[in-house]
């Protein structure tokens, strides 16, 4: 029997599925996360390696396997897709290409597919024959947007890209951008009040973001968000707080889901408001990308138009619809150019159909592409 593999490696987990040629699921399986820039090497193909080798285990009809043992000499799979986030320069995905070759006894080449994790957002591309040109916004722990145009031969190219630069310098609109901006705002907040005004309005984000660092006002956040990432070395106390136990990127990337909380079930302003500047700043990318609608501006050579193509997320954020709203109405307004997408379309399972097209590729004899 063959099989197909297609692993989604981003910043939260490893997802990865196996199909057979007839494009049926035969088993699927998660592991932590495997951000190739984040994790390094070793890190990253132990992710895939736990991930892959539980997705054999759970096949439900598993192929003649002695034991499900990666180390042996020959492949499992006909061909695998990786889309991996953090991979975001030929020389980064030849050496993730490399360790994956190793580890799955693929060799280098069209049977393997190793790309940033967006290539895969671009699929249903394939599923509107009136438009050949794609924009995929992964918007999760991090973020990234990548335009694509589908040749005549089906296969997607790359144009463009825009962020994906990781918490230090970039991640606008992700889960860490939306965790910093809520601290962020608190502390302007807080600032303004110094001046001597009026109150500003009760927030129950405000409390409960206090109430997760165990402080009684904003500035004392400070020294909290800014304390070391912890060590193996360090002992921390019984009762210490989460926060002490995770780095200082996810003290803030963690603070996302309150955000989500507060705004859309509590109806919070102060969340709301966060929740609009983050989408704004993703917005603002995705417009890099895009032609004017005003087809007498010169246009950049590899600009796509809206109108003419089909948006595609991916990402726990914008798997929340009233956030991929926010997102899409801020490209509306005439002051971000008014662009309207011709298709939206969010995809909640990118691995699935990462290794249902390869099936479909291998079963029609085309290779993988």
């Amino acid at each position: 029997m063959s099989l197909y593999l297609c692993v989604d490696c981003g910043g939260s987990k490893t997802s990865a599925v196996v199909c057979s040629s007839s494009g049926e699921i035969l088993g699927r399986a998660v592991s932590g996360p495997s951000n190739y820039a984040y994790s390094g090497t070793a890190a990253f193909i132990q992710a895939v390696k736990e991930a892959v080798s539980n997705a054999l285990k759970t096949c439900i009809s598993p192929p003649s396997i002695d034991a499900v043992d990666l180390s042996q000499k020959r492949s499992f799979f006909a061909s695998a897709w990786f889309g991996i986030s953090g991979v975001d320069s030929p020389s980064a995905a030849a050496s993730a290409a490399t360790a994956l070759s190793e580890l799955l006894k693929i060799p280098k080449g069209p049977k393997l597919i190793v790309a940033n994790d967006t290539h895969l957002l671009a699929a249903p591309l394939r599923l509107h024959v009136d438009i050949n040109h794609a924009i995929a916004v992964i918007a999760g722990t991090g973020s990234i947007c990548v335009s694509f145009f589908q040749t005549p031969q089906g296969i997607l190219e790359e144009l463009a890209r825009v962020g994906g630069w990781g918490w230090i310098l970039g991640d606008e609109g992700g889960g860490f951008h939306v965790g910093r901006e809520a601290v962020r705002q608190l502390l302007v907040d807080t600032d303004k009040t110094s001046l001597g005004g009026p109150a500003l309005p009760h927030s129950v984000l405000k409390k409960r973001i206090l109430e997760r660092f165990r402080v009684n006002t904003a500035l004392d956040i400070l020294t909290e968000i800014h304390l070391p990432d912890p060590t193996s070395s360090a002992v921390q106390p019984p009762n210490a707080p989460g926060y002490l136990l995770v780095t200082r990127e996810k003290r803030l990337s963690e603070l996302s889901p309150l955000v989500f909380e507060a705004a859309f079930d509590d109806g919070d302003p102060f969340a709301l408001n966060v929740l609009q500047l983050c989408a704004q700043a993703l917005a603002s990318h995705i417009q890099i990308l895009l032609r004017p609608p005003n087809r007498s501006l010169e246009p950049a050579p590899k600009s796509v138009l809206a109108s003419e193509s089909v948006i595609c997320f991916g990402g726990s954020l914008v798997g929340i619809g009233k956030y991929r709203d926010m997102i899409l109405d801020a490209l509306k307004d005439e002051r971000m150019g008014g662009h309207v997408f011709k298709y939206v379309e969010y995809v909640d399972d990118a691995a699935k159909i990462g290794a249902e097209g390869l099936a479909a590729a291998g079963a029609a004899g085309k290779g993988e592409s």
